[in-house]
């Protein structure tokens, strides 16, 4: 179901609690309303108003993924960059890394699976921000 943007800063400034695999509704949610919006390519659940660690981006090829409870456990060739956010009103500046390593959860059979992977470029960065938005980290 597409939800409606939250851009109240108590929310989006709130560290989201682990998310379990009762939370795969939400996968959807995010999905659906994400695909509403032009020109888009991440959200976290916290900006639809769902404090739980989970995001879904969308890869170079347009296909969607979903990532629960993502760490990010290395990260290397760090650069300052300015990113846009559907939830906030203005560009940032900010640090993001060119490679990272992630530790996160994937939802399969209907039960979340640890995966790590390493991730690149345009996805690495928006990871990062995903992450943020999942830390409560208002930039």
């Amino acid at each position: 179901m597409i939800k409606d943007l939250v851009k109240d800063e108590a929310i989006l400034s709130t560290p989201c609690e682990p998310a379990t695999a009762e939370d795969a509704p939400v996968v959807q949610d995010l999905i659906d309303t994400l695909s509403s919006i032009e020109d888009a390519s991440c959200l976290a659940a916290n900006q639809i108003g769902v404090t739980k660690n989970l995001f879904v981006y969308q890869d170079d090829k347009g296909e969607n993924h979903a990532m629960f409870n993502a760490k990010i456990l290395m990260a290397l060739g760090g650069a300052k960059v300015y990113e846009s956010c559907l939830t906030h009103e203005d560009p940032v500046h900010v640090t993001r890394f060119a490679k990272i390593k992630v530790s996160y959860d994937e939802l399969v059979d209907g039960q979340l699976k640890t995966r790590r992977r390493d991730f690149t470029g345009w996805v690495a960065q928006m990871i990062q921000h995903m992450v943020d938005h999942c830390k409560g980290k208002y930039v």
